[in-house]
């Protein structure tokens, strides 16, 4: 549990912190195996992953976060649970703007069979390391986001599993959410533009013995991006979801209470009664909507002030591995969050662990929070 030396009083004050929380400080490469990255992060991070390949020819990248090493590690060590582990390093992701590496520190809580009081013990710790670097919940726009609800309410519309896979697998991308539904209001087929004519024909015939091999002939030509981390059954899966959903339009009446609910932005004390406005007599959100609320009776007794967080249905962040809560916090007026986590329950079970295992964590971006003039 012992924090590694730190160099810069932010880096001080989080390593306090963690050290005081118990948590296990933990090293992983800066190399890492790109399939995880490539497979389960979701385009917005795996177009900015450095790759390159090692002696036997695995694809390696640098390492663009430390939840999936971490949770690697954790698996490799066969530790027992629950565990929290702490890290504080490098890493490196391609941008348009700016320094290609960045530091980041952060807590992943694995194995907590109490998902609502994780859920907000993150949380509060997250404001707590703001805190300690100086940027108090005053300072900060701090939003959640939670990704069972918007399941929740999909199903409660009655709307078709390839329909409900699409607009999920867009949640935390807002341009791409918003591109999703306009093309179910228009049905005229926009979103398959530029697919090439014979994908499309097998897509609508569901020859997937067909497409896979169309897939691969079009990578080899270069007629299709390769998609590292894409198998060819994948990607022809996904096609025939994208045929299926241009040729069905949503009803104005569906579209008009999806519409509505996505632009729930209150603050978190408020979101109940929004979202029953919303739901109507029926739908029910069930489960979510419980545990939402036993979330938020968590943070209060965790000391948080619920007021000044604010719920946006349509919130969440662009990493696919996430499967509940999502959260950021940002100084008043940035763009960047200098904080951010949330509930990815499904990944330690992909990356190999025997179990599911309920997990949730927080990452700091150190850089951006030194901008800010904080614990200097």
């Amino acid at each position: 549990m012992n924090a590694r030396p730190a160099s810069s009083p932010v880096e001080t004050a989080l390593s306090g912190m963690f050290a005081g929380l118990g948590a296990y400080d933990i090293d992983v490469p800066l190399l890492q195996p790109a399939e995880p990255y490539l497979d389960s992060t979701g385009e917005a991070l795996r177009r900015r992953i450095f790759l390159t390949r090692g002696e036997a020819g695995e694809v390696l990248c640098l390492r663009p976060d430390f939840t999936i090493p971490v949770c690697l590690a954790h698996i490799a060590a066969t530790n027992p649970l629950p565990r929290r582990y702490s890290y504080l390093g490098p890493i490196f992701r391609q941008t348009k703007n700016g320094a290609p590496e960045s530091r980041q520190a952060g807590l992943e809580d694995l194995g907590d069979a109490d998902k609502a009081a994780a859920d907000a013990r993150i949380l509060a710790e997250a404001l707590e390391g703001l805190a300690a670097c100086g940027l108090v919940s005053a300072d900060l726009d701090t939003v959640l986001g939670d990704q069972g609800l918007f399941e929740a309410f999909l199903e409660g519309l009655g709307l078709p599993g390839s329909w409900q896979r699409r607009l999920i697998r867009t949640f935390g991308d807002e341009t791409a959410l918003r591109t999703a539904l306009d093309d179910l209001a228009r049905h005229d087929g926009r979103s398959l533009k530029g697919l090439d004519p014979e994908l499309r024909r097998l897509a609508m015939r569901r020859d997937m013995p067909a497409l896979e091999e169309a897939i691969d002939r079009l990578k080899e030509e270069g007629g299709l991006p390769p998609h590292s981390g894409r198998a060819a059954s994948e990607i022809a899966a996904r096609l025939v979801e994208k045929v299926a959903f241009a040729a069905t339009a949503l009803s104005e009446a569906s579209l008009s209470r999806l519409s509505a609910f996505l632009a729930i932005d209150c603050p978190l004390p408020e979101a109940s009664s929004r979202l029953a406005a919303v739901c109507g007599d029926d739908i029910d959100l069930g489960p979510a909507l419980l545990f939402f609320e036993r979330r938020a009776e968590a943070l209060a007794k965790a000391g948080v002030d619920l007021s000044a967080i604010r719920y946006r249905a349509a919130f969440g962040r662009a990493i696919d591995y996430y499967t509940g809560l999502v959260f950021e916090a940002r100084k008043k007026g940035a763009d960047e969050p200098v904080a951010g986590g949330g509930r990815y329950d499904r990944l330690l079970a992909y990356l190999g662990a025997t179990e599911p295992v309920p997990a949730v964590g927080v990452s700091f971006w150190l850089d951006r929070i030194e901008t800010t003039g904080a614990a200097r």
